[in-house]
């Protein structure tokens, strides 16, 4: 039995969106595919950047021949910075998106969003992360107030789920069996709710009067 049961896993991963500043038109269709692709939009904001900001974001890119025409293309107008989450979301969000060069997109990766929404090599409309260290550099960038926790994985989240939520969730389990109510899924998620461990708790002092 043991060796059939799958280590318990967190998958939860953060990846930055950009909608660049020619296709912040099409915002709202834009991000009705995203959430119809399983991505959680976790934070969100609408932002112009100053060419300096933008050379600093693309500082990677420094020196390339491109490099002056992409920095004024970015800070040409408003465009819409968003944290994505999902499980593998920098490789789904890479691959939503399709090739860089959106003339290319359309010929070999027809339904990506830079085939449909890009119009050249430079205005290819989106933007991601290439990878999670670069996901996290570019989402403190656009968030500076975020706060990245690092998530745990292997035998931490094994060490998190044994201490912080099987015992929980055990007794909720427990509950449900005796009770065998009509709808059991909402009779667990109220029970849960006012068990839950973490909730804040109030002390009251109580003062008796002479």
């Amino acid at each position: 039995m043991q060796m059939l049961m799958p280590e318990p896993q967190i998958f939860v991963e953060r990846t930055l969106a950009l909608i660049k500043p020619d296709v912040v038109d099409k915002e709202e269709e834009i991000e009705d595919l995203i959430l119809r692709s399983g991505f959680l939009i976790v934070q969100k904001r609408k932002l112009q950047l100053s060419p300096e900001q933008c050379s600093n974001f693309y500082a990677d890119q420094y020196g390339k021949m491109f490099f002056p025409n992409l920095t004024a293309y970015m800070s040409s107008g408003p465009l819409v910075a968003m944290v994505l989450a999902r499980h593998c979301a920098v490789s789904y969000w890479k691959e939503l998106l399709g090739p860089s060069n959106s003339i290319r997109a359309r010929r070999t990766h027809p339904y990506s969003l830079r085939a449909i929404y890009g119009t050249d090599g430079l205005r290819n409309a989106l933007h991601g992360s290439l990878s999670i260290s670069s996901a996290e550099r570019e989402i403190r960038f656009m968030f500076p107030e975020v706060i990245l926790e690092p998530i745990p994985a292997g035998q931490r989240a094994r060490d998190y789920l044994n201490l912080c939520v099987k015992p929980t969730l055990l007794a909720g389990l427990t509950a449900l069996c005796k009770e065998k109510p009509a709808d059991p899924m909402t009779w667990l998620a109220d029970w849960l709710i006012e068990h839950n461990p973490n909730k804040p708790r109030l002390h009251h002092q109580i003062t008796e009067e002479e």
